[in-house]
């Protein structure tokens, strides 16, 4: 099921906490970054905390500029993006701020913690309650999300554990760290991120700047999730193969795709697309498996990511790209478009892969990226 955006926010001190553990809370930023912060949640459709920040901050999380505002007003949205709340235990404080200020909110908790939860909001118009199962799961809260507020870029400011666990699962799309010049040195701080297993890799560097005297550091996580489960990095290749489907030379009679090869710790080992280097037949993951050493020990754990179904069956060459993909080790196959009848009937490379033992995911979410450059083949305009 489709997921929002998910932008993780928090400003840090140099050795990583996000307070110190005296009666006030640490201001980190300063008024520069607090703007930036602002115009970061005037654009999102969502703020989200875990309960234990509301109880140790019991933030507004509202848009203070009126003009920022006044532009969401203008453009049809809310004045104030939907705040969201997630308890597991559904113990809250019907007195604190945070339900006072903004618009909307939405409540998301476990199957025990929704009636305590509902009883503390009793009377309360402009706030649901949400159980979301036995135990929270952050992938039902996302698809609520994204299908009933038609939240598309949710902003998570807090607290550490709501990071920690968004991180760990991955499913944030985006890191924003503003470093504060400054040191806490209390153990008992807390911490931006808990200890557990985390996506393998490094994180890629997408942006540095100062803002007043904090800096601001933007990270993608690119590691590639595993098995079945997309993760926000899937969605961040995939996109990248839909892209690549637009540098296809045109043709009446082959579809044009986008493909990329990644490790499992998100380097990208070769990407391709159809007809790519002049040759009139070459598929795109044909193009990009013979970039890659066939010996490298990578790919056994990497994932393809295709604009298009890899194909079962094709009369150019003597291998189709469901086969050059099982030959090569591969075991996991992100795409977004399953294959239509308009060359090959009945055309099933997915199925042919899934035999292999490939988990193979759709994301239709990105279909109409992916078929955008073959809309004259589909009926439509080129």
């Amino acid at each position: 099921m489709p997921h929002p955006y998910v932008l993780l926010s928090a400003a840090v001190s140099l050795d990583g906490c996000l307070d110190d553990t005296g009666p006030e809370r640490l201001l980190l930023s300063g008024p520069e970054d607090f703007d930036r912060v602002d115009e970061v949640r005037a654009a999102s459709d969502a703020i989200l905390i875990g309960a234990g920040t509301l109880r140790a901050d019991d933030p507004r999380l509202v848009v203070r500029s009126p003009a920022r505002r006044a532009e969401r007003a203008a453009a049809g949205r809310p004045e104030f993006p939907l705040k969201v709340l997630v308890t597991g235990s559904g113990d809250l404080d019907p007195a604190a701020a945070f339900w006072g200020t903004g618009g909307r909110k939405a409540v998301y908790t476990t199957d025990r913690g929704a009636p305590r939860a509902q009883a503390a909001l009793r009377g309360r118009k402009d706030a649901d309650v949400v159980p979301v199962g036995p135990e929270l799961d952050w992938r039902a809260v996302l698809e609520h999300l994204y299908a009933v507020h038609r939240v598309r870029r949710l902003m998570v400011e807090g607290g550490g554990s709501v990071h920690t666990q968004l991180l760990r699962s991955g499913l944030a799309d985006e890191l924003q760290l503003a470093v504060a010049p400054l040191v806490v040195g209390d153990p008992a701080a807390p911490r931006l991120f808990g200890p557990g297993a985390y996506p393998p890799g490094r994180l890629r560097l997408e942006e540095t700047r100062p803002v007043g005297d904090v800096v601001l550091a933007r990270y993608r996580p690119v590691a590639p999730g595993a098995g079945p489960l997309a993760s926000a990095a899937d969605r961040y290749w995939l996109k990248l193969a839909c892209e690549l489907a637009r540098e296809c030379p045109p043709s009446g009679t082959a579809f044009s795709v986008g493909a990329v090869v990644v490790a499992e710790d998100g380097t990208e080992l070769a990407r391709g697309h159809s007809r790519e280097g002049g040759d009139p037949v070459v598929h795109a993951e044909e193009a990009a498996l013979a970039k890659i050493d066939p010996s490298d020990a990578r790919l056994s754990a990497a994932t393809v990511y295709s604009s298009l179904e890899p194909c079962a069956r094709r009369a150019s060459r003597p291998a189709p790209c469901a086969r050059l993909i099982l030959a090569a080790g591969v075991r996991r196959v992100v795409t977004a478009w399953r294959e239509p009848d308009t060359f090959v009937p009945g055309a099933d490379g997915s199925g042919v892969l899934a035999a292999g033992g490939v988990d193979v995911v759709l994301l239709p979410e990105l279909q109409d990226l992916a078929t955008a450059p073959n809309g004259h083949l589909l009926g439509g305009s080129p």
